[in-house]
């Protein structure tokens, strides 16, 4: 248990907080609860905390002012919680940097199967002695899925999160290969796509962004009616050394 994810639960309806609490405890997480923004910043202040399970609607922040702002100086991985009407919420929710949302109401195991999935992807449940791994290499950067890190052509990394970083994999792991929205939430999220499911376009249009790719599209292309395709030529190697500021 003590060296099980610490998960801290953002909720300002106690018993939904109780209730997720027990029922994560349950599953083998350690839990810590806040009711409100002020509680969670001394929860995030006081200790290690491996996830974040944040409602939108809080008494004292919005929930996507402090997803901004938690994304800002953290790569923890942050699940929103959110009204089923709310989609707009929702996808400013992935635009600012939520991993996955969830709508409410819930059942608990489809948030711990969603929380095991988004850790698995943030290899917060693998070993630290994870064997070296090939690179990818594309349009003057460098992505090594061991390291889970990209960098350009300077050695300077670009920032991505979780879910950012498992889209681009998709598509440098299938070079010039068309993948559809559907696919891609399969890849990614190892689920099936809801009717009009947007989040395959918010994490599009944030991964372009941070790669220098939103004007002209060069790098990546959207196909009409069917989904995007990674255009520029990518090669393999070993992964690049991870000293900071080198050049991969």
């Amino acid at each position: 248990m003590e060296n099980s994810p610490h998960i801290l639960v953002v909720d300002d309806d106690q018993e939904i907080r109780k209730l997720l609490g027990r029922y994560l405890q349950g599953q083998g997480f350690r839990v810590s609860l806040a009711e409100d923004g002020r509680s969670a910043e001394s929860c995030l202040a006081d200790g290690r905390i491996d996830f974040v399970v944040l409602d939108l609607m809080l008494p004292d922040v919005s929930g996507l002012d402090l997803c901004r702002s938690l994304r800002a100086r953290s790569r923890v991985p942050i699940i929103l919680l959110t009204a089923l009407k709310e989609d707009v919420d929702r996808i400013i929710g992935l635009e600012v940097g939520a991993d996955d949302y969830l709508g409410k109401p819930f059942n608990p195991r489809e948030l711990v199967a969603r929380i095991r999935a988004v850790l698995r992807r943030t290899s917060a449940l693998e070993s630290p002695s994870v064997p070296p791994q090939q690179s990818f290499r594309f349009g003057g950067f460098t992505a090594t899925p061991a390291t889970r890190r990209v960098v350009n052509a300077e050695g300077t990394e670009v920032p991505l999160t979780a879910a950012e970083f498992d889209l681009l994999l998709a598509f440098v792991e299938r070079p010039g290969r068309m993948l559809s929205r559907d696919q891609l939430l399969d890849i990614t999220q190892g689920r099936n796509a809801a009717a009009f499911d947007r989040s395959i376009d918010v994490l599009m249009s944030r991964l372009r962004r941070k790669l220098g790719d939103s004007g002209n599209f060069q790098m990546f292309k959207t196909l009409r009616n069917g989904g995007y395709q990674l255009a520029v030529e990518v090669e393999t190697g070993e992964a690049p050394s991870s000293r900071a500021g080198g050049t991969p």
